[in-house]
């Protein structure tokens, strides 16, 4: 383990209090652990948005280093308008299903 070092933070008493109720409920033995626990998710959400970005822009670069042709702008807005409606049926029948309504 590394040594650890003491800091000062300033909380809101919304974020005390919670912090607090959760040691009493147990679920953690000190303030302390609630905190380093608090940052080592902080570490892995800023490690999990690092790595969508750089699949975001490996995506960006496939598509800009793509040799294939073009399309107009009819061509992607005909492609997102039958996207949308492919989206919408299959969540109409989703409802269908969950609701049981058997008008479909």
């Amino acid at each position: 383990m590394q040594a650890a070092e003491k800091i000062s933070i300033t909380m809101t008493s919304e974020q005390l209090r919670a912090v607090r109720e959760s040691v009493a409920a147990g679920e953690y033995a000190s303030t302390s652990e609630v905190l380093r626990d608090a940052v080592r998710l902080w570490q892995r959400q800023r490690q999990e948005d690092a790595e969508r970005l750089n699949a975001i822009r490996a995506r960006i670069r496939r598509s800009l280093d793509d040799p294939r042709p073009d399309l107009t702008g009819e061509e992607v807005q005909s492609n997102l308008d039958a996207l949308f409606a492919e989206a919408e049926a299959e969540a109409e029948a989703e409802n269908t299903v969950k609701t049981g309504d058997k008008r479909a």
